[in-house]
């Protein structure tokens, strides 16, 4: 009887590390969520700011939505300069310009953003909205908009960056750092802050 209890016991501990060894092969796979569709307005989220803007100029050049509003820190610095100040000049520059605008942003999470977006989209015609942000981020920041704004429609379209992430997060050290820092707030969003008020 113990060596019958002792063999289904290992039987259970390699079938669960069989299962975690599947879930963390794909893992990185499954933050990325890169489907845009046709929409009223890209958003650009904050943070980042080579790949994401880039992905969406790309984006609006192919006709995905007319417009691009590039979400901005309000109150951040680049050594002497604003931030805002920074982007205003890069925009100015772009061929494209008159299609792009700033959201100033001052919230310091996702979730925040959201409801920063939402201000500045308020008084605008917008229902389809394309989330553009690095691709680790993508599912959780899809999951917290559609959430926090529930009467608009998200899609996302995934910016990468070789440099900070790759589904194959276990053969870089950077790509694993931001892998593991990602699903600890995808866990933190879904267990627990999506359910406060």
């Amino acid at each position: 009887m113990k060596a019958f209890l002792r063999r289904r016991t290992w039987i259970v501990i390699l079938i669960v590390f069989a299962g975690f060894v599947v879930f963390a092969r794909n893992a990185g796979q499954i933050l990325v969520v890169d489907a845009p569709d046709p929409s009223d307005v890209i958003i650009v989220l904050a943070g980042e700011t080579d790949s994401r803007p880039a992905h969406a100029l790309e984006l609006l050049n192919q006709g995905l939505a007319p417009r691009v509003v590039m979400d901005v820190p309000a109150e951040t610095k680049v050594y002497d300069t604003m931030q805002i100040e920074l982007a205003k000049r890069y925009i100015e520059r772009l061929p494209s310009a008159a299609s792009i605008s700033i959201c100033p942003i001052w919230g310091l999470s996702t979730r925040a953003e959201a409801h920063d977006v939402a201000n500045c989209l308020a008084n605008q015609p917008v229902r389809r909205v394309l989330i553009v942000t690095s691709d680790f981020h993508t599912r959780r920041s899809l999951s917290i908009f559609r959430h926090e704004l529930p009467g608009k429609s998200f899609s996302t379209g995934a910016a990468h960056d070789s440099s900070q992430f790759g589904t194959r997060w276990w053969t870089h050290r950077q790509w694993a750092k931001t892998f593991l820092d990602e699903w600890i707030r995808m866990f933190w969003w879904t267990a627990v802050e999506r359910w406060r008020r």
